[in-house]
């Protein structure tokens, strides 16, 4: 049975398709930029669809990036899914909620639940589904990230959490829970919180990665208004930019400040911690 996943060259997607490969399951990798072992899949581009869909059984769902509603271009490509003889779907969800003004129905009716919410529901009308909710990315720490540059830029992560924590996962753990669903031999249904071993703010990150590196990192509050600036220099869409933000509020009210025990419960393993995270990765925070 031809397992589908989406995103394939992702921070879930890469370890995901290799752990599916080294097991033995028959993987259909896709990117928008295929390669040898990948095959086109562009959401704007329904042409795409049907290639990537023909005899898949199962799909790793991850939802179109930087957009508050990604059902719109979702929603069409899950009906092709269901068509096309799909029966399982692992969505790829976020304990963070971003939130903004959901979109009126036709005639301007209120419409059905925002967003994520929206997407979950669809997914949720297959004979087998999974939507897996993670907290903070630690790979939010590293490459072209806004919060990685701030640390190799200037020492500092400049952010709206206060002293709100949250349990930070590799997503190579995100992964292997998403194998474990993607693989199981009986029925699946059910939402999967999933988190690293310890819920940390920012400034304890900061001290970790400081620890590791030899040099100062703080953390030090930011204004709501810096914040959406940086994301849109980052590229990103500005009412996705906003509530980007919008989640660090939450955070700091306390939204994520949690540890659950899923990962172990679904991988027979304990999830990485930040710390063994950090000091895999001596070169991440280098000026030079």
């Amino acid at each position: 049975m031809t397992i589908l996943v989406t995103g394939s060259t992702g921070n879930t997607g890469r370890p995901l398709t290799a752990t599916l490969r080294a097991r033995g399951a028959d993987v259909r990798a896709t990117s928008r930029t295929p390669g040898p072992d990948t095959v086109p899949f562009d959401w704007t581009d329904p042409r795409t669809h049907p290639r990537a869909l023909a005899g898949a059984h199962t799909i790793y769902l991850v939802p179109p990036p930087l957009t508050l509603d990604p059902t719109p271009l979702a929603r069409p490509f899950l009906a092709a899914a269901r068509t096309a003889g799909v029966r399982r779907v692992v969505l790829l969800g976020s304990l963070a909620e971003l939130r903004g003004a959901p979109a009126p129905a036709p005639g301007g009716s209120p419409g059905g639940p925002p967003g994520p919410a929206a997407l979950a529901a669809a997914v949720r009308s297959f004979p087998e589904w999974a939507v897996l909710r993670p907290s903070g990315f630690m790979q939010n720490f590293t490459g072209a990230h806004p919060v990685a540059a701030g640390i190799r830029e200037r020492g500092e992560i400049r952010s709206a959490t206060g002293e709100g924590r949250l349990g930070w996962i590799d997503a190579a753990d995100i992964a292997a829970a998403a194998a474990e669903l993607l693989l199981a031999p009986g029925p699946v249904a059910g939402e999967y919180v999933l988190t690293g071993p310890e819920s940390l703010g920012y400034a304890e990150a900061a001290a970790i990665i400081a620890a590791a590196i030899g040099r100062p990192v703080r953390h030090t509050p930011a204004p709501v208004a810096e914040l959406i600036r940086r994301n849109l220099d980052a590229g990103m869409p500005e009412p996705f930019a906003a509530a980007l933000v919008g989640v660090d509020t939450d955070i700091a009210a306390g939204s994520e400040d949690r540890v659950t025990d899923t990962v172990r419960r679904l991988t027979g393993r304990p999830p990485r911690s930040f710390a063994d995270f950090v000091r895999t990765r001596p070169g991440e925070w280098s000026t030079a």
